[in-house]
């Protein structure tokens, strides 16, 4: 009998949540009205359009796929984006990118921020284009539609493209936005914003779609931790839980290890006392912290914290109760990190200690990680 996993318990847990509110379309149910019509409106354009952008999240380039695009238009006009590859892990980026090949489908890992890339990008996208228009003896417009789930950024990717766009082509005139949000389901029209010249090039960005109900518990999950479902809908408790059991069974956190040379023993023994069920430690490390303390002193706390609570306890990931015992442990040191108000209550404490941990994570303050794994009956060093 396999022994179920801390984080295979988790995602069971976060899954039966999301399924449930998809099945009895909860009020945090995300695939409302505007999501219906937008379905549509998607669906009557896609074969409209030059170029199809498929923009997944470069964290998870399997779970974030465009449920819509599985009758896509021919593969040659159809492009997979890796968006957001600065929060991945990169050599994992690349296996991901072989993998798309191996698929016969062409890939491109872009950070909507980086302007260096999404120049390379607008090169690339132009020579498609150019060899496009040339195929179908054409010189008209273009038309580029970004499509993709949720949050995977596709708004800030066409705002990039616009502006690095109308620089190079050196073009006056107001630049237009698409709205951008951390939060998903922001965009809820489809809007137009010129990239390139000679052709003319436009982007059309469109808002993110999710298929109406996911049974896949592990896709489910992985959505919500990246932020693709509302936190409401999962929890934020139980999403914090489920990335420390990632961050915990893996070797991103032993790069901190220089964050615990100094005044360290003292919080490695308190979590060794706590965890062998001794007596609770009333008070925690006693530091002076200036008064005019930034957010990156308190991000450098919150990974000597994490780092000191993994590397003390030794523990056996295979053994759930204990993986889970330490996650509360880890959970209950980090309000000392964030500074959370001694005043304020157990369980909201542990919320604003959930909430203040997963945008750590959604930021690539903790890390870089890459939750999809590639599929097991793939060969990357194969032929395609």
């Amino acid at each position: 009998m396999t022994m179920e996993t801390a984080t295979a318990a988790l995602v069971k847990r976060i899954g039966t949540v999301i399924k449930r509110a998809s099945k009895n379309r909860a009020s945090a149910w995300w695939y409302g009205p505007h999501m219906a019509t937008a379905s549509r409106a998607i669906a009557e354009r896609l074969p409209l359009a030059d170029l199809v952008l498929e923009v997944r999240d470069a964290r998870v380039p399997l779970s974030s796929e465009f449920e819509l695009l599985k009758n896509c238009p021919s593969p040659s006009r159809r492009i997979v984006v890796l968006n957001k590859m600065d929060l991945a892990n990169s050599s994992r980026t690349k296996e991901w990118m072989r993998y798309f090949e191996l698929q016969n489908c062409e890939s491109f890992a872009v950070n909507s921020h980086n302007r260096e890339n999404i120049k390379q990008f607008l090169n690339f996208l132009q020579a498609k284009v150019r060899e496009l228009k040339k195929m179908d003896n054409s010189s008209s417009t273009a038309a580029i539609m970004l499509v993709g789930i949720p949050n995977t950024g596709k708004s800030a990717l066409a705002n990039s493209l616009h502006k690095i766009g109308r620089i190079s082509a050196a073009e006056k005139g107001k630049l237009k936005h698409a709205v951008v949000s951390s939060e998903p389901c922001e965009t809820k029209d489809i809007s137009s914003l010129k990239i390139a010249s000679n052709p003319n090039v436009y982007v059309l960005d469109t808002p993110g779609v999710l298929p109406p109900a996911i049974f896949d518990f592990e896709t489910s999950s992985k959505l919500a931790l990246i932020g693709t479902i509302s936190d409401s809908l999962a929890g934020e408790k139980q999403l914090a839980q489920f990335f420390l059991s990632i961050l915990d069974s893996g070797k991103e956190y032993q790069q901190w290890g220089k964050l615990s040379t100094a005044g360290s023993g003292r919080l490695i023994a308190d979590f060794r006392e706590e965890y062998s069920g001794s007596s609770e430690i009333e008070t925690r490390r006693k530091r002076q912290y200036p008064s005019d303390h930034t957010q990156d002193f308190i991000v450098q706390d919150v990974r000597r914290v994490l780092y000191e609570s993994i590397s003390s306890m030794r523990v056996d990931m295979r053994r759930k109760k204990d993986v889970l015992r330490l996650i509360e442990r880890q959970l209950a040191a980090l309000r000392e990190a964030f500074r959370i108000p001694s005043e304020l209550g157990e369980a909201d404490a542990c919320i604003r200690v959930s909430e203040k941990l997963l945008n750590l994570y959604r930021t690539g303050r903790l890390g870089h990680f890459t939750l999809d794994s590639i599929p097991k009956d793939i060969d990357l060093h194969g032929t395609s």
